[in-house]
This record gives structure tokens, sequence and C-alpha cells, in this order.
């Protein structure tokens, strides 16, 4: 793949460019070029790399990668400078959209636009391609977005990101379907200091290769593993809980190889585990299943606890609710006298379709965590699908929620994905 600044870019679309560029940063010089009377500055590549940053900072994406081929000088120091970069891959062609957030942003362009400054040139319609051109160049990055639409992304592209990017902080691999587990493997070699992945949808990984990048990835704190069924197991789990002991957020949505064993071994593992997605986890053609087990040894063990989701997970008797109940006033007693405040305990709860919980022992989680009752944006209590529950009106002080009806709550079962 050519990329920008090669034979498919034109000297118009470049002076074009820079011409905006200095617009930003030229002051009373604006729109007549670089050559600045002072004599300090003659040419572009005289601009100082603090300066360039800064300007850089201000314009478009597709400005910053243009500005990368100006010269030498600017490419090392561009490559040096980015942090962040965000591919989006729909289905027809790329092109660049501002971010202000200091990240590369590639969409795909929905319309015909007669302005052609706006197309990224050279660009086939391979993330592939792109990504395998590019991390090579900005090796000093530390954030990573590769969403795509239709899947592109192949595993030589993740072992070129390994290879060159050993900084990286934040990776987003979801709806990678054509990866394997050698790209685990790649990451796990590669991208040590790694504190949030997503690879939610990844199909084809196993639980063997996730194992193995738990043990050489120990600073994540964000996991997303959502649909990832063959990787999301016990085995995982249990490294995951062995290595990874500062992880915060973990979602396990639709795994149905996860047990109680798995999920134990998380929680005396992570004791600062904050968010939980459990939903779906239920395989009604095996033994597995998440019963009370699990939520007691997260009511014990993880006291910084704030989200769970436990829907359709049809095990949950009243016994994990009265656990969560006191677990939450214990830490609540000792956070009083540590300085603590109202808002801890959990903030948000998914019991759908969990059917033998009685309204007695919700009642008692509630009164635990004053913040499940606000019912707003992210701090709600969800529960369709429980009909002996939604039939009933649950009262706690000082916050009321009366007569919730079933239809309420209804596809609101999914937790907060990894963004």
């Amino acid at each position: 793949m050519e990329m920008v600044g090669k034979e498919g870019l034109r000297t118009g679309v470049l002076n074009l460019s820079f011409g905006k560029l200095m617009m930003v940063g030229g002051g009373e010089n604006s729109g007549k070029g670089v050559n600045l009377k002072a004599g300090v500055i003659t040419d572009w590549k005289d601009i100082p790399v603090e300066l360039l940053m800064q300007i850089l900072s201000l314009v478009d994406d597709q400005t910053v990668i243009i500005a990368s081929e100006v010269c030498r000088g600017w490419r090392e120091a561009i490559c040096f400078g980015l942090t962040r970069m965000k591919f989006v891959y729909v289905v027809e062609h790329l092109h660049f959209r501002s971010n202000r957030q200091g990240n590369l942003v590639l969409e795909n362009l929905n319309k015909e636009t007669d302005d052609c400054s706006q197309c990224f040139w050279g660009c086939s319609k391979n993330m592939n391609n792109l990504v395998l051109s590019l991390t090579p160049k900005f090796t000093k990055l530390q954030t990573l977005i590769l969403r795509q639409d239709k899947p592109q992304l192949e595993d030589n592209a993740v072992a070129s990101i390994a290879n060159f990017c050993h900084d990286l902080q934040i990776l987003d691999l979801s709806k990678s379907f054509k990866l394997t587990d050698r790209s685990l493997y790649a990451i796990a070699l590669g991208c040590w200091h790694l504190t949030k992945l997503n690879i939610s949808g990844c199909s084809a990984f196993s639980d063997s290769a996730l194992a193995y990048l738990a043990s050489l990835c120990r600073e994540l704190k964000v996991l997303n593993l959502c649909g990832c069924v063959k990787a999301a197991s016990d085995t995982a789990l249990q490294a995951i809980g062995r290595y990874c002991n500062q992880l915060q957020s973990l979602n396990l949505g639709w795994c149905e190889n996860v047990s109680d064993v798995g999920v134990t071994s998380l929680a005396y593992g992570c004791p600062d585990l904050r968010t939980l997605d459990l939903c779906g986890c239920y395989n009604i053609d095996s033994c597995v299943v998440i019963s009370d087990d699990s939520v007691i040894a997260l009511a014990n063990r993880c006291p910084h606890l704030r989200s769970l989701g436990l829907y359709y997970c049809q095990n949950i008797t009243d016994r994990a609710m009265y656990s969560l109940a006191q677990s939450k006033v214990k830490n609540r007693m000792w956070g009083s006298v540590k300085g603590g405040n109202d808002e801890d305990g959990l903030r948000t709860l998914n019991i759908s379709q969990c059917t033998a919980l009685t309204p007695s022992a919700v009642q008692a989680v509630c009164d635990s965590s004053p913040a499940l009752h606000t019912c707003s944006g992210r701090h709600s209590l969800i529960m369709s699908g429980c009909l002996s529950l939604t039939s009933h009106t649950v009262v706690s002080a000082p916050f009321l929620i009366q007569h919730i009806e079933p239809h309420w709550f209804i596809q609101k079962h999914t937790l907060e994905k990894f963004t």
C-alpha cells in the first residue's frame, strides 16, 4: 500500500494543507507562508519541534499524517510525539475525521465529496495493510483503537503492533474475527504495559492463549472478553486471578464456559475489582453455572465492587443477595471510620431473569447500596423478567422506586462496555 507523501500525494494539496496549518500558528503572517520577518523561521523544516507539536495538536488528523511526510525531521518528531491513534473501518473508502482529543480517526466515506483533500490517498480498503504501514513509524503509541464492521485485521498486523509499539497501554481489537491465538501470543510478548484490552467478539482465541497473555501482561486493569466463548474459561480466569492483581473491570458477557470455579479465583486474586459483567454466562446443555458461591466470593473479597451483571444467571438465590447486602453494610461501617461516603456500595445491579429472587432479598441489597435507587444513567437496578419482583413495590429511604414494570428495563441488561 502506498502511503501519503509518496507518488500519490500532490504538491498542491500539501501546500493547501499547510497553508491552513500556518493560519493556526502564524499570527499576522497567517496564510502568507512560513517565512517570518524576524528571520528565525525560513522554511518548514526550521519550525521548532515544540512549536510544531503544539500547532499539530490544533489541526485535523489528515494534516498530521501529511506533516509527517514534509521532511525527515518532522517525520521523526511526529512519530516520536504521537501517542494515540484510532482507526474506524466500516465498509467503503477511508478518510480522516478531525479529532481534537489527540486520536487519529479513520472512517468510511458514506457519500461522495467534491473536496478531494478530504480523502486519504493511496489507501486500499484493507485496514490490515494500513496498520502494517503505520505501526513501524509510530512506535511511541500508547493508545490504538482498531474497530471494524467488516473484519479485515489479521495476525500479521497485530504482530507488527507488538513488534514496534512496546509502550502501548490501550488496545482495542474488538470484532476482529480473523485473529487467532498468534495475535494473543504476540501481544503478550511485545505489549507488557497494557492496562486496557478489548478483544470482545474475537471468538477464535483459546483459553490457553489468554492465560499466557495474563501471565505476562500483569498491569491490566480493564479487560473486555464479551463473546470470547473459547477464551473465557475457568482456566483463563484462574490465570487472570493469579497474575492480573490490579484488574478493576472485566466483561464476561455471554461466555458460557465460565463457572463458580473461575469467578471465585478471580474474586480472590483481584481484590480491586469494581465492574464485573456475568450477563448470559449460562449453558443450558452443561453443568457450567454461576451460582451463589460466585456472588458470595465477590461480596467478601472485592470491597470496591460497584457494578455487577447477573442477567440470566438463574441459579442465583436470595442467599447471594443477602451476602451482597451484608458485605456492603460492613464496608460502609468500616468506611465511616476511615472517612467513607454514601456513594460506597453497588451502583449498578442487573438481576434480570434471576427468577428465584424474592422482594425481601432485593430490598436488603437496595438498603445497603443507596445509589441503586437513583435509576438514572448508569446508577440503576435492572430486574426485567422477574415477575415476583416487578409485581411488588420496592421502597428504601431516602429513595423510592414504585410499581416497577418489567418493560421499563428491557434491553438494559448489558453493562457499560470498554471504551
